[in-house]
């Protein structure tokens, strides 16, 4: 495994910016990690994601070369093979594929990771680095329950290992548990440094209601000699952006985000995001050549969650490509229920609510969604439904949520306030 694991704030940065790119994969929000995809002809959580057995867990042979890519994976790859129970060389090509997996937006390198921690699945005497190995693949199948039981099995047997707190800081945020995402944030300060429990506390505080406070603490981190490495300066800026955002200054954040972009234009976290945000501001021209910008051939190898983004942006300038991107999204959907995959990733509520497909579907969607994570993207997305069928008082955990953390933003607010006003909210609960 990397030595960089046990090097304390050095690998906090990159742990720092994995679940932050894990909640670019697929819409933004780890449900784009973990949510449950499936059509409305699937019963509701009764598949588990595709997983195919481990001698079949293969990609196109030019994945692993793609890119100039060096042969690093492919040795991986080779060595878990030849000796699939050998629990060091399973775990190290796991992390590999999930990485990239979060990297280049890709879920099914996810399944690979779980073909090579099949044998180990149900261990219960795993070292702390199959666990927590264990614990992101399981919430990456949004097992977020059965995850944070082994991340926090990790971290009794390594209570120095900076990645461990970071995921499970992720993990309680998700979860909408504040208090216990705070204390994380004072035990990385406590273990790792003020600094870096400034940022924790700084993501805190703009997901709890106070996001110019957050601005404040996150541009006095960005400038920081320690942070200026890549990963830093990307995962820093995504948050001071989102923040920002929050904080009603979208102009600040898209200048921030574009600026990012260039110094670091692989980030799909940064080029979704920037996407999301122009598209919302009605600036669909940039909106659409963000999204595509490093398209090869087209729009076929995008990332679900550009690909929507882009289909968004051809809508808001009725560009002639509109019918042909709804087209790949659909058939996309539809291979994925083929496959008989589970997870509900954002692209599908957005495709089915922001876009219009089946505002019904997106709504039940997002009721299911909903019992498995909270975060602001799902909750806009679950106010827009109920809003658009008249049914107000279903999105009244949306409401609850807000009024527990006091998270708001320009978008989300307004809903808030539409639902309450809805003549339907006060006809009782459902």
């Amino acid at each position: 495994m990397d030595k960089t694991l046990s090097a304390g704030s050095t690998f906090t940065r990159s742990a720092r910016l994995a679940w932050a790119e894990a909640r670019a994969l697929t819409g933004f929000g780890m449900v784009g990690l973990t949510g449950v995809l499936m059509l409305a002809t699937l019963p509701a959580l009764s598949q588990e994601r595709f997983l195919p057995a481990a001698s079949a867990v293969v990609l196109a042979s030019s994945v692993h070369t793609a890119g100039g890519r060096d042969s690093s994976l492919r040795a991986l790859d080779q060595a878990w093979r030849a000796k699939p129970q050998d629990l060091s060389l399973a775990l190290a090509y796991a992390r590999a594929v999930f990485t990239l997996g979060l990297n280049e937006g890709d879920l099914r390198w996810f399944g690979s990771a779980k073909a090579a921690l099949s044998p180990w699945w149900r261990a219960t005497d795993l070292p702390a680095d199959g666990l927590f190995m264990r614990g992101l693949v399981k919430q990456g199948f949004h097992d977020f329950d059965g995850g944070l039981q082994d991340i926090n099995q990790a971290i009794a047997l390594a209570p120095g290992r900076a990645e461990f707190w970071s995921w499970r800081f992720s993990l309680h945020l998700l979860k909408a548990d504040m208090a216990a995402a705070r204390q994380d944030a004072e035990t990385i300060a406590r273990l790792f440094g003020q600094q870096e429990g400034r940022i924790y506390n700084a993501v805190l505080l703009y997901r709890t209601g106070q996001a110019s406070d957050a601005v404040k603490l996150l541009n006095q981190s960005i400038r920081l000699a320690d942070f200026q490495d890549a990963s830093s300066q990307v995962w820093l800026s995504f948050h001071l952006g989102e923040a920002l955002r929050a904080a009603n200054q979208p102009e600040q954040a898209m200048a921030l985000w574009r600026q990012r972009l260039q110094a670091h234009p692989q980030s799909h976290l940064l080029r979704l995001s920037l996407a999301e945000l122009l598209n919302q501001q009605g600036q669909y021209r940039e909106a659409k050549a963000t999204a595509t910008a490093h398209a090869a051939t087209g729009t076929s190898n995008l990332t679900d969650a550009l690909l929507m983004q882009a289909l968004l942006a051809s809508r808001g300038l009725k560009a002639p490509d509109e019918v042909s991107l709804a087209d790949q999204i659909a058939a996309r959907l539809q291979s994925q229920a083929l496959r008989q995959e589970s997870l509900i990733e954002r692209p599908k509520l957005i495709y089915q609510i922001a876009y219009g497909r089946d505002v019904a579907a997106g709504l039940a969607l997002s009721i299911d969604n909903w019992q498995l994570q909270q975060e602001p993207p799902d909750a806009l997305l679950f106010a827009q439904a109920a809003l658009s069928l008249n049914q107000a008082r279903v999105a009244e955990p949306v409401v609850k949520w807000v009024e527990a953390t006091g998270y708001t933003d320009p978008q989300l607010g307004p809903l808030i306030a539409q639902l309450k006003a809805h003549p339907t909210w006060s006809r009782g609960s459902r």
